[in-house]
């Protein structure tokens, strides 16, 4: 192939997995938010619907896990090796060469296996994350999409927190006029929403409180499943699949009930139920692929650049009113997150390597929609 031709196809590859990454957290974020509150398709049962995809995500996780085993043996079985030619120069006992294939997609999806010990050693990381995707639904349902962003922007201020806490990291002038920008930022989005809701905000925070943990705790679960964020995926949904019952039969059992004939009879409300959960195991595909096919930075960017793009679409789409000091609280949340990224990926780089995977266990993921997929976390 010509070199033109080489690059025309790896710009049309990147372009393609940006779009569809976009495409997949966007649509995800929005059907959520049907879900949770247009009152001709959604319940009253934020726990129910998050509930509910958990448990499909976990079925895709054990699907995938079962073509991922027999693709592995596919692809073991098709190995084949050069021969070598027979010369004098070169032994006849000498092995063949193998011929490098490379691997096929499916075969990164391990095969899906729920042991009592593991499950009993990610319970924490569980309950973690069952209040991460929790929060962010009740975040998603209470406040305006165009808010959304605003509302869980201060994840990165709790992963300072913690990292400082916990860690005993050293938190550098630069990070903490990043934390700055962002602070300033909610409080001007905060301010300038109209139909601003204290509930909804209040949840946003928790959701950016859980979500920052999820990341900690995360790496120091990750060694129980094999150091595999499929794995993990598995375990964290069947878990939270569980842990979640009580909580639905107590707050929720009678709005079920009572919807039995309405929208739990609705063929477009399970459909859309799980398409949502489909969305929530695929952003954390999209994501890697998105990673692998750029860089992180250039996630981080494309992430701050759809989620900018995110909000400015829901005051048409959703009819949200825009205000001045609305948008500016956006952009101002988004570019001091863009800031921070930055400047970590700085010091990292710079730092010394104890000192760089000490200051990289906390990461930057302001897509926290990311969910009941690995990767980066949340269910919206």
């Amino acid at each position: 192939k010509s070199t033109f031709k080489m690059v025309s196809e790896n710009v049309i590859y990147v372009s393609s997995v940006v779009v569809t990454y976009w495409f997949v957290s966007i649509s995800m974020v929005y059907l959520n938010k049907i879900l949770m509150s247009n009152e001709g398709i959604s319940i009253d049962a934020p726990l129910f619907v998050t509930w509910y995809q958990c448990v499909i995500t976990s079925l895709i996780c054990y699907v995938a896990g079962l073509v991922g085993e027999r693709q592995r043996a596919i692809d073991a079985s098709e190995t084949s090796y050069s021969k070598v030619a027979q010369t004098e120069e070169v032994s006849v006992s000498q092995p063949p060469k193998p011929i490098e294939k490379k691997p096929s997609f499916f075969a990164q999806f391990p095969k899906a296996e729920y042991t009592t010990a593991a499950a009993k050693r990610v319970f924490p990381l569980s309950l973690i994350f069952v209040g991460m995707i929790t929060f962010n639904n009740l975040c998603l349902k209470w406040v305006e999409v165009s808010f959304y962003n605003v509302a869980r922007s201060l994840t990165i201020v709790f992963n300072v927190f913690f990292t400082r806490a916990l860690l005993g990291a050293h938190t550098s002038g630069k990070t903490t006029a990043c934390l700055g920008i962002v602070i300033i930022g909610f409080f001007l989005g905060s301010h300038g929403e109209i139909n601003f809701s204290l509930r909804g905000t209040i949840a946003g925070i928790c959701s950016s409180l859980f979500v920052s943990l999820n990341s900690i705790f995360t790496k120091k679960i990750l060694p129980v499943v094999d150091d595999n964020h499929w794995k993990l995926t598995y375990y964290n949904n069947v878990n939270a699949s569980v842990l979640f019952i009580p909580l639905i039969l107590y707050f929720e059992g009678d709005v079920i009930m009572a919807s039995m004939d309405a929208q739990l009879s609705s063929g477009a409300f399970w459909s859309a139920m799980t398409i949502a959960g489909f969305f929530g195991f695929s952003i954390g595909i999209v994501t890697v692929l998105q990673i692998k096919a750029t860089s992180p930075l250039s996630h981080n960017i494309s992430g701050t650049a759809k989620a900018a793009a995110q909000s400015m679409m829901a005051f048409y789409i959703w009819g949200n009113k825009a205000t001045l000091l609305g948008v500016l609280g956006i952009f101002t949340v988004l570019g001091g997150s863009l800031l921070y990224t930055l400047v970590k990926m700085n010091e990292n780089a710079s730092a010394a390597p104890s000192e760089s995977a000490s200051s990289q266990s906390i990461g930057t993921n302001s897509d926290a929609e990311t969910g009941p997929r690995s990767v980066e976390t949340a269910k919206v």
